[in-house]
């Protein structure tokens, strides 16, 4: 038994080695540059407009154009916090296109063996045959981790597509984001932003399919054979759920929740032919705070802040012509980026460490530059390994 224990510690070492946010490891200005010097300033940033929602409590929030892209106020926009299930913007960014809506998949044990426990799931089932467009459908509408791991599995895997997640992440320029997982579950070190939420969000909504899954309200989902249950989303902005009204014009676009994160979420919404972006995270209160936090911003956004002048600006992608950010260019801002303050903590209830090792070191691999990274990790953990059998006995 002793022995069972303390290899379990040593996976824990080596997965602490393995899971360190890539964003510890660049300096703090490589991303708090990203999108204007001002987004990297601690404080709310606004410009040419007055009336900003008092009663803010959020840890971090943005404001942008989905058009044009201007950020029209933020607060910490480049702080990195837990996403906790708002990461499925990007997890849908990466996969969404790879396999037809028709296309039909058996689901197995294996594909759900590595799905956390105390997930929020759809309620995907081992040996029931579901269409890609299903699958989605419970990635949308219920944050269906369960769904998540089964188009992960499609897709090659878990440490392929964390490591695809993360490269999505390099090309859309959120270096404030480190995947250890597709799901978004608390895992440590993974980190996200407001501002790279946020480009998830834009990127995503100028695909037809993605813009369709997040504004879906409700949909019949399989229960094998002939019958299905329905299922709701889970954006009480769009539905009007939990004593909330629906925001007129809401399109969207991801909600989150964890134990670790508190709440999180992205929405956008269209008035008049003009279409913001809003992201909150963290605010004080639970339940429905995030949701009206946000509201607040999108009525100032749609009202006041139509006069408000640009304080930054959400960038392209690179694989679209995207203009280089240049990160060393000043080291102005460090004061705003709060470093990986909301990196996960482990949790008794999550996934094995050799399920999150597999998914770090995909990342790792991919993005600390192949054989030199994996080396300085091996070595990592190989030292927290021998310190732990120096103090084990």
């Amino acid at each position: 038994m002793r022995d069972s224990s303390r290899l379990t510690r040593r996976a824990a070492l080596g997965l602490t080695a393995a899971a360190l946010p890539l964003a510890a490891a660049t300096p703090a200005s490589a991303a708090t540059a990203i999108g204007g010097e001002r987004l990297a300033r601690d404080g709310i940033q606004t410009s040419g407009a007055t009336g900003l929602p008092k009663k803010l409590t959020a840890r971090s929030w943005i404001l942008a154009d989905h058009e044009t892209g201007e950020v029209l106020a933020s607060y910490r926009a480049h702080q990195r916090l837990a996403p906790a299930s708002t990461l499925k913007m990007l997890f849908a960014d990466t996969v969404l296109g790879k396999f037809e809506r028709t296309r039909t998949y058996r689901v197995t044990d294996a594909d759900l063996a590595d799905v956390p426990s105390g997930s929020s799931l759809v309620g995907v089932k081992p040996g029931i045959l579901y269409t890609v467009h299903q699958l989605w459908q419970g990635v949308f509408l219920r944050s269906g981790n369960d769904a998540v791991h089964v188009l992960a599995h499609m897709n090659g895997g878990i440490a392929k597509t964390v490591a695809e997640m993360q490269a999505k992440a390099a090309d859309l320029q959120a270096l404030d984001t480190h995947v250890v997982s597709p799901d978004g579950f608390d895992h440590p070190g993974q980190v996200s932003s407001a501002y790279d939420l946020t480009l998830f969000a834009r990127h995503g909504l100028r695909d037809e399919d993605f813009s369709a899954y997040c504004s879906t309200r409700t949909a019949n989902f399989p229960a094998g054979g002939k019958k299905t249950f329905q299922i709701q989303n889970t954006d009480r902005l769009l539905t009007g759920a939990y004593g909330l009204g629906t925001y007129r014009g809401m399109i969207g676009v991801k909600n989150g929740y964890t134990s670790h994160a508190g709440n999180t979420f992205t929405g956008a919404a269209t008035r008049d032919g003009r279409t913001l972006l809003v992201t909150v995270m963290h605010p004080a209160n639970g339940g429905n705070e995030v949701y009206k936090e946000t509201a607040a911003l999108l009525d100032w956004g749609f009202g006041k802040g139509s006069s408000a002048q640009a304080v930054g600006k959400l960038v392209d992608p690179l694989s679209e012509g995207g203009a280089t950010a240049s990160a060393a260019a000043s080291g102005k801002g460090a004061k705003g980026a709060q470093g990986a303050t909301g990196a996960a903590a482990s949790s008794s209830d999550g996934p094995s460490p050799w399920r999150l090792l597999e998914g770090a070191a995909g990342t790792v691999a991919v993005l600390a530059g192949g054989a030199f990274a994996l080396r300085r990790r091996r070595a990592a953990v190989a030292a927290a390994a021998k310190a732990e059998e120096d103090q084990g006995s």
